[in-house]
């Protein structure tokens, strides 16, 4: 069984350690900053030996030289964000996947944030580590993608089993817990999160990851398409691309 380790880095990152006991291979996804990562590797006994990167924005890259001088860890990312990333030792395809000891890795293309972000997938795990797609109660701004292109990636996450553990980029939840609540009031389950959520910040602890089955109660990017979600904005029987279009806006201007 894998075992999977959050560690916090910079301002309010997340980047996550993978370690599979059975072949003593440790990967970690995207790197913020290393000296985090390097402390929890230190604690665990582990060493680093790979890096699997979702997208090329620098809080997501910065750490990854002085990992690879540090532990000689492989670098792996999109051919699609190739020319903006690190060297790759690895290139991968949306689509693709790739073993991780005796686990498959599945390499989900998750455009919107950026053009050619990835999310990595293990089934077996029950893990997806979406980065910047999909995030606790809400999704990534827009700087690159459509809302069209941020709308399929997260029909991909929707597809997956609700057992399914979201491992995302930030720690925005409290910000979005508030934003979310302005679009559905009336959302018990989200009501409930929010409180969850502010609890568990005050006593230091991490609100990832997150159950794609709670994503799905309470995430109203994921919700776009439900029939309570267009009448609480006033877009009843609208296309669930405008409905999330005007979500993504209002959250843009909260």
């Amino acid at each position: 069984m894998l075992e999977i380790v959050t560690v916090a880095a910079l301002s309010d990152n997340y980047d996550y350690l993978v370690h599979d006991p059975d072949t003593g291979r440790t990967a970690v996804v995207d790197a913020a900053e290393a000296e985090p990562i390097l402390d929890a590797l230190d604690y665990h006994g582990w060493t680093l030996t790979d890096i699997w990167l979702t997208h090329h924005h620098w809080d997501h890259i910065d750490g990854v030289a002085d990992l690879v001088k540090e532990t000689g860890a492989k670098v792996l990312g999109a051919k699609a964000d190739q020319h903006r990333l690190p060297n790759l030792d690895t290139v991968v395809e949306a689509g693709d996947s790739f073993a991780f000891g005796a686990h498959t890795v599945e390499v989900m293309p998750a455009d919107g944030h950026t053009i050619g972000h990835v999310a990595f997938y293990i089934p077996d795990a029950h893990a997806l580590f979406s980065a910047d797609s999909l995030m606790a109660l809400g999704c990534g701004r827009l700087f690159e993608g459509t809302p069209a292109q941020m709308w399929e990636t997260l029909q991909r996450f929707k597809a997956l089993s609700p057992e399914t553990m979201v491992y995302s980029g930030h720690e925005y939840t409290a910000s979005n817990a508030k934003f979310a609540l302005t679009i559905e009031t009336g959302n018990t389950a989200l009501h409930d999160r929010a409180r969850a959520v502010e609890a568990a910040l005050v006593e230091g602890k991490f609100t990832v990851p997150a159950p794609l089955a709670l994503e799905l109660a309470t995430n109203p990017f994921l919700r776009a398409n439900e029939d309570s979600v267009k009448a609480a904005i006033g877009m009843s029987g609208a296309d669930d691309i405008a409905v999330f279009t005007e979500i993504r806006a209002r959250k843009d201007a909260f």
